[in-house]
């Protein structure tokens, strides 16, 4: 199972919450989708097996990158394509919108995953499966979803 959230944007008690969550569910992989904001808020995913983009509200993307190199969990980029478990995934912010119809339009990946809006979606498009977890910070009620690879479920969970 994975765990996607995004928009946490430096909201530590929201996020606090939602990293509980995720622990206890025990995912094999988190996914942030952007807009961390600021370096700190890493350090609440140590010992996760995280990996985060760059959304278009960090403070200091030179910052996130050395400190999330530093706790292992690799390169934040502006995007990020990976393969877990036989199916691909491209992972961006959102916030330039042409970009992200484009890649989901490609019909390359099985997931596209995005935040930006603040709002839940879970969509098919062709093969691939469109899916923002909603927000942490600035959204009516705050969610994370988690995506079930097997039987490509889909569950959105209020914080």
């Amino acid at each position: 199972m994975l765990c996607i959230l995004s928009d946490t944007h430096d909201n530590i008690r929201t996020t606090e919450a939602a990293v509980a969550i995720i622990r206890d569910l025990s995912p094999e992989l988190v996914i942030h989708c952007g807009d961390i904001t600021s370096p700190p808020l890493l350090h609440l995913f140590k010992d996760l097996p995280a990996r985060f983009i760059l959304g278009n509200n960090e403070r200091d993307p030179q910052g996130l990158n050395k400190l999330s190199q530093e706790l292992g969990f690799g390169t934040i980029g502006k995007e990020l394509e990976l393969e877990h478990r036989g199916k691909s995934f491209y992972v961006y912010h959102g916030h330039k919108e042409h970009i992200l119809d484009e890649m989901a339009g490609s019909q390359l990946y099985d997931y596209v995953l995005h935040g930006h809006t603040h709002l839940q979606r879970n969509e098919v498009l062709g093969r691939t499966r469109i899916i923002n977890p909603g927000a942490c910070h600035r959204a009516r009620i705050h969610t994370i979803a988690t995506l079930e690879l097997e039987t490509d479920q889909v569950e959105f969970i209020e914080i």
